[in-house]
């Protein structure tokens, strides 16, 4: 659907009779005509309409001032103004770089003036849309017959089944269409960077301020094995931070590197602080490499940033300080941040290069923007060999790569590229303080308990990334250094009753996985889910009536709780897992049930201890696969886990992190962090529905939980 938007208030008869005579033909030409009330009317439309592809005004009544308010929102939108012979056109230089197209009112001219639209929403259209996404439409149009793969050809052999037929029509002909071989010359290859695939990378390039970009058609733990394979050669030591994301232990496994941690602080809540300044200090990483057996002097690092619950480093200091060749930002869950000046410093590709290192980011382009899933994107600063980079980049690459994750990923950096974008992020950022403001006036109109937010304290916040001052009660973290660490306020943590800010228990509390649930069964899934906090993520795809639902479902929850529901009621999913132990169960007793149950293991210094030291490297974590491959390991029970050598990755989801890596061992002084786990497996074997979901470990028919571990290694 195309529309246009015509001010009204043309004034004069004379005038508002061609513009009635345009009115009839622009709809014969199919195109949707708008008449907004006023200026602030046509902005409100075009700032929440993208099908808007022009807009017609009278230069008399609105002169130059209103297309500069639409150039703020986009400045490629075409605007048609129409003048009298005696209308002085009062335009400077500036104004020239204006999409601005003069008419004069006349009868007879209609027909020029609509063919004249047309060419400027064709134009329009040409300039939007990027170079690998326009070729594929425009290959789809010429509707060729290829006798190559993929086999459904276009759509036409899933139309030969009832059931095909059915999967056609869900996801539509152009879908189908779009979905074709590498064969198809026109379009270049991703693998050898031709063609239009080429002119897309250079494209996301300069959107993203990078030196160089990739697009990446399996994700970003695809994306972090390909820097990793380039930059890390086997045999080399690199530094990694201990909070890092399974793939890049994936990594690790496959290429023989020996890892030295960079250790993350956490609070009570288990939110990670980040990797203290002092860890990125040389004096710090020659004593670990003197502790760690066979390493050397690292030759590439690897930080998350931002860190899963939304706290970005200062990137300048860590760039600047960090003395090893190659430092990769795993930013997977912030493609966003530069597309609004809030996150200058604080991302990879802030700012230019640094002498003598590169710097990699990698992004999940289907998470926080507008692309489908699997879609990813690597960007690169500094020097490197292309070529064998690309390497790198084939040995992890399908040789038949989807064509619409490669133009749902360029499509997205179009999308944000000028005051369009700009204005989408910035949007994005207001929405979610206003909902933060909000929960904070629910609560403190709350006569009983609500739930309350992670942030600095304070009536007004601007809408920038805080500062975790040293010091400040808010976040809960000790011995935080001043300017290093700041909260992205598009990534809205809310805290459940149970838990102070010192970490103290309180008498009665309300489990964050309770609340997840219920929300679950009205249509809302939480992103991550902690003891006590949840994580809600205010994307640009969150729009008003989606935090409004939010908040009502977080109001309903306390009603719910407060009248003291049924289990059954509140949590049927959860009732049916069993239902004899949940019989007559209101919500009030699971909830505090569980609570007693994370009170009794003393929740918050456990979290301290079980992360506060790691487990000793016996072997690194090829090693230890290369061993599981060769059938040398054996189950034992989680409880008999001390001093034996772990052949996988244990990772407890809350919170995320990594307890044990493979060819690590839990020694007396790592008990904690068995206590730790046998909470989480404790709480999910009192209370079916609620166990926790540990990668690694492996829950048997009697309840308990197994894991690997390589025999005769101790």
């Amino acid at each position: 659907m195309k529309i246009i938007a015509i001010m009204n208030h043309f004034g004069v008869l004379a005038k508002e009779a061609p513009i009635e005579e345009l009115h009839k033909k622009l709809l014969a030409e199919n195109y949707r005509i708008i008449y907004p009330e006023d200026v602030d009317d046509l902005m409100e439309l075009v700032d929440n309409n993208a099908k808007v592809c022009g807009v017609v005004f009278d230069w008399d009544t609105w002169s130059v001032l209103l297309p500069k308010n639409i150039s703020g929102l986009n400045e490629q939108l075409p605007m048609y103004a129409f003048s009298s012979q005696r209308t002085q056109l009062e335009i400077d230089v500036d104004d020239l770089g204006l999409n601005l197209h003069f008419f004069e009112y006349a009868f007879d001219a209609v027909d020029e003036i609509a063919a004249r639209i047309q060419r400027g929403t064709d134009a329009y259209f040409d300039a939007i849309l990027p170079p690998f996404t326009k070729a594929l439409f425009r290959y789809v149009d010429e509707g060729k017959y290829t006798f190559c793969t993929p086999g459904h050809m276009g759509g036409t052999a899933f139309q030969q089944s009832p059931v095909g037929s059915l999967f056609y029509d869900f996801f539509g002909a152009n879908t189908m269409k779009s979905d074709i071989s590498v064969s198809v010359s026109e379009l270049g290859s991703l693998l050898d960077h031709s063609g239009p695939h080429r002119e897309a990378e250079n494209y996301i390039a300069d959107a993203f301020n990078a030196d160089r970009s990739y697009m990446v058609t399996n994700g970003t733990s695809t994306a972090n094995k390909i820097v990793g394979m380039y930059a890390a050669p086997a045999g080399s030591t690199i530094l990694v931070d201990r909070n890092c994301h399974k793939s890049l232990t994936h990594l690790m496994i496959m290429s023989d590197v020996t890892p030295i941690y960079f250790r993350p602080t956490r609070n009570a809540w288990g939110i990670l602080g980040g990797i203290p300044r002092s860890e990125f200090a040389r004096e710090t990483i020659e004593a670990r490499v003197k502790q760690t057996p066979g390493a050397s002097w690292p030759v590439h690092a690897v930080i998350t940033n931002s860190t899963y619950d939304g706290l970005l480093y200062n990137t300048d200091y860590i760039k600047q300080t960090l003395d090893v060749k190659s430092i990769h930002f795993d930013s997977a869950w912030v493609p966003y941040t530069n597309f609004s000046p809030i996150y200058k410093g604080l991302c990879g590709m802030s700012g230019t290069r640094v002498p003598g290192k590169v710097i990699y980011e990698t992004q999940s382009t289907h998470k926080l923007l507008a692309a489908f899933s699997q879609a990813s994107m690597i960007h690169i600063k500094g020097e490197f060999e292309e070529e064998t980079f690309n390497e790198a980049f084939m040995m992890h690459t399908s040789t038949s790569p989807h064509y619409g994750i490669v133009a749902s990923i360029e499509t997205s950096a179009a999308m944000m590229k000028g005051n369009t974008g700009k204005r989408l992020m910035e949007n994005s950022i207001l929405r979610a303080v206003r909902f933060r403001k909000e929960i904070k006036k629910i609560k403190a109109s709350s006569e009983s308990w609500f739930f309350d937010v992670w942030q600095p304290e304070g009536e007004s916040l601007a809408p920038c990334c805080w500062n975790l001052t040293p010091g400040a009660e808010w976040h809960g973290f000790k011995n935080i250094d001043e300017g290093h660490m700041f909260l992205d306020p598009i990534k809205v943590t809310l805290l459940t009753p149970g838990m102070d800010k010192q970490g103290k228990m309180e008498e009665q509390g309300i489990p964050a996985s309770i609340v997840a649930k219920y929300l679950d069964q009205h249509g809302i899934i939480v992103e991550k889910t902690g003891p006590y906090n949840l994580l809600f993520l205010f994307s640009i795809g969150i729009n008003k009536t989606k935090a409004l639902s939010l908040l009502r479902a977080l109001n309903d929850f306390k009603r719910d709780y407060d009248r003291n529901a049924f289990v059954k009621e509140m949590l049927p999913s959860v009732y049916e897992q069993q239902p004899t132990f949940y019989a007559g169960m209101r919500i009030q007793e699971l909830a505090n049930g569980i609570h007693k149950l994370i009170r009794q293991h003393k929740l918050p210094e456990l979290m301290f201890r079980a992360f506060e030291t790691l487990p000793t490297m016996v072997m690194n974590p090829h090693a230890a696969f290369q061993k599981e491959l060769h059938g040398e390991i054996e189950e034992v029970y989680v409880d008999e886990m001390i001093g034996r050598v772990s052949a996988n990755m244990i990772l407890p989801y809350p919170p995320g992190v990594p307890l044990v890596m493979p060819g690590e061992m839990l020694t007396e002084e790592n008990r904690p962090t068995l206590e730790f786990i046998q909470m989480l497996c404790e709480i999910g074997a009192w209370y079916p529905g609620f166990e926790t979901d540990i990668h690694g470990a492996y829950r048997q028919p009697d309840g308990r939980y197994t894991v690997k571990v390589i025999k005769n290694v101790q």
